[in-house]
């Protein structure tokens, strides 16, 4: 029970009178850190979206958010608190403001008084300021913790609904209705409080019903970790004013960073790739940034020289699903997709050694269905594939072929990979579906063409001459 002590106390408003220097100090190896770990955070946001593990992916999209806000909240803090170090030398300098020896008219000198005041008050008011956004940092932080960890408590019920594959459907939907829908009303009216700043807390009758769902979302939102800096911050004037001002502040610079400027009403770069438009996330030599990755297919670049064309086949979950579907003895007693651990799969790989040759033959049988639910197309030819297991540049998993393409003319053509998509369904006796997943537009000029072209005639003119 130490903090109830006068010399805990005492010793606290000794350290709250000199904390502006922690707060820098903090605040600017807090910056440094943010803003070298940004590119990072958003390269896992990406990868793990562009890789299918959306479990991942909201992860690192919830440390990018969060960085994003800290960044923006702690820039402000120290500009603030630089402001307000200034203004502390510039009392030292002139003292407070002496009206009288500006000489102005009493109607500006009254008004002026009024509003300006004393030069003390403004140096207060930057202090309390910089010191309710340091903290407000913090706590913004864990507020979208808690929006995050709500909304992913509903989607684990959903997803492990849909893991109950044996339960009749109707089953599975009543349940989720009956769970999702109360959870989801819940969250709406504890978010209709946060907004208003607990209103359901202060009326006895909203109390008493709104008490049940405050206790549950206090654990799904980890409020317990944080509950007394927010009671804490909506105590204070400055900070309700601060939350209200916070949130269309944080709207105005997410609508500020997305705007971008329209030349054309047909030139857009958010189109998808097609015989009439180039994506850099199609060809290799255009996605060498950490950034940049290819999306369902590559080739090497979109001039070709040489009489072949490599082709890489992105391979994600839904991919391995088709190849189930369409053949079904490929589909393991235990499927071990999903998150695991290297300590046991050290332990698994030594009892996976007298399987070797029946893993061989069915990744053997894998490629052959891989094979027939993929068609490569070039114009309107058919190519024949014979893609293996291969990874890029960026250790992305996959499948690569490649396409003999000597007899192709010179100039513009079209390669089309076709399959099935998303909301496909196959089976083992249905035909493969041939919808286009990706088109790739390419040129192409063999480097000897032109030496081709003179020995082509030098050995017609010869033929002619022996005749």
């Amino acid at each position: 029970m130490k903090y109830n002590s006068p010399k805990f106390k005492k010793w606290l408003d000794t350290l709250q009178q000199e904390s502006w220097q922690l707060e820098l100090i903090i605040s600017g190896f807090a910056i440094y850190g943010l803003f070298a770990a940004y590119e990072p955070l958003k390269l896992k946001a990406i990868t793990s979206d562009i890789s299918g593990v959306e479990q991942f992916g909201m992860i690192w999209a919830i440390a990018l958010i969060c960085c994003q806000i800290f960044t923006f909240n702690l820039i402000i803090h120290v500009l603030l608190r630089g402001l307000w170090i200034g203004a502390i030398g510039l009392r030292y300098v002139s003292g407070d403001i002496n009206y009288s020896s500006l000489n102005y008219s009493d109607k500006f000198t009254s008004y002026l008084k009024k509003k300006v005041g004393s030069f003390d008050r403004y140096i207060a008011s930057l202090e309390a300021y910089c010191s309710i956004i340091f903290a407000a940092s913090f706590l913004m932080i864990f507020y979208v913790i808690g929006f995050f960890t709500v909304t992913i408590s509903i989607l684990l019920i959903i997803q492990f609904l849909e893991f109950l594959t044996f339960l009749p459907k109707w089953v599975i939907q009543m349940t989720l209705l009956l769970l999702i829908f109360p959870l989801f009303l819940s969250s709406l009216v504890v978010f209709i409080d946060f907004l208003g700043q607990g209103f359901l807390k202060k009326k006895k009758w909203t109390s008493t019903l709104y008490f049940p769902i405050y206790w549950v979302f206090s654990k799904l939102t980890l409020s317990f970790l944080y509950r007394p800096l927010a009671y804490n911050f909506l105590d204070n004037k400055l900070g309700k004013r601060l939350s209200f001002i916070l949130l269309p502040i944080y709207l105005i610079v997410v609508i500020i960073n997305t705007l971008e400027y329209k030349s054309s009403n047909y030139l857009n770069s958010t189109n998808d790739s097609s015989e009439y438009q180039i994506l850099s996330e199609h060809y290799d030599n255009l996605s060498t940034k950490e950034t940049y990755f290819i999306n369902i297919a590559s080739i090497p670049s979109k001039l070709i020289v040489t009489r072949f064309l490599p082709v890489f086949l992105l391979h994600n979950k839904e991919m391995e699903d088709f190849i189930y579907d369409k053949n079904s003895n490929l589909r393991p007693k235990d499927d071990s997709r999903g998150f695991q651990s290297s300590a046991t799969n050290g332990i698994k790989s030594g009892f996976n050694d007298a399987a070797g040759i029946k893993d061989s033959l069915n990744l053997k049988e894998y490629l052959k269905t891989v094979n027939e639910i993929y068609k490569i197309h070039i114009d309107s030819d058919v190519y024949l594939s014979d893609f293996i297991i291969s990874s890029n540049t960026k250790d992305r998993m996959g499948f690569e072929t490649y396409l003999n393409i000597k007899n192709l003319n010179d100039g513009k053509h079209i390669l089309t990979i076709t399959g099935p998509t998303k909301e496909d369904k196959l089976d083992s006796k249905s035909k493969t579906i041939e919808k286009v997943l990706v088109t790739i537009p390419f040129w192409y000029f063999p480097e000897n063409s032109s030496l081709q072209n003179i020995q082509n005639t030098t050995e017609s003119l010869g033929t002619i001459t022996t005749n």
